[in-house]
């Protein structure tokens, strides 16, 4: 005697279509998303609800919560100079030049 179960394939959902191709649609959605809202791969120099600080007269950096001024020894970086994510154009500046007690800004002797 014959059975009249039919079995589908695993690779297959209700319609007939390919879960290979709603994966990959969910995936593609996912990459346009995160393109359009400028979402961000790279990891940013400080966390949310806070902003980068520069030492003074010396290299290193620190993360201050917003609102708060930055701590002794160190400053805001000058407007239009802030680096947002590791690596960037502001963050690799930076690396070799600082500013100086007065404000202004100064390359780095190297071991500094």
């Amino acid at each position: 005697m014959r059975s009249s179960i039919r079995v589908r394939p695993a690779s297959r959902v209700s319609g007939g279509r390919p879960v290979r191709s709603l994966v990959g649609l969910a995936l593609a959605g996912a990459a346009a998303a995160a393109a359009l809202t400028g979402c961000s791969m790279e990891d940013a120099t400080c966390g949310g609800g806070e902003y980068p600080v520069l030492r003074v007269g010396g290299s290193g950096s620190a993360c201050q919560p917003d609102g708060e001024e930055p701590p002794k020894g160190y400053a805001r970086y000058p407007e239009g100079k802030v680096p947002e994510h590791v690596g960037d154009k502001w963050d690799t500046y930076w690396s070799d030049h600082t500013l100086d007690k007065n404000g202004k800004i100064i390359k780095l002797k190297d071991g500094q």
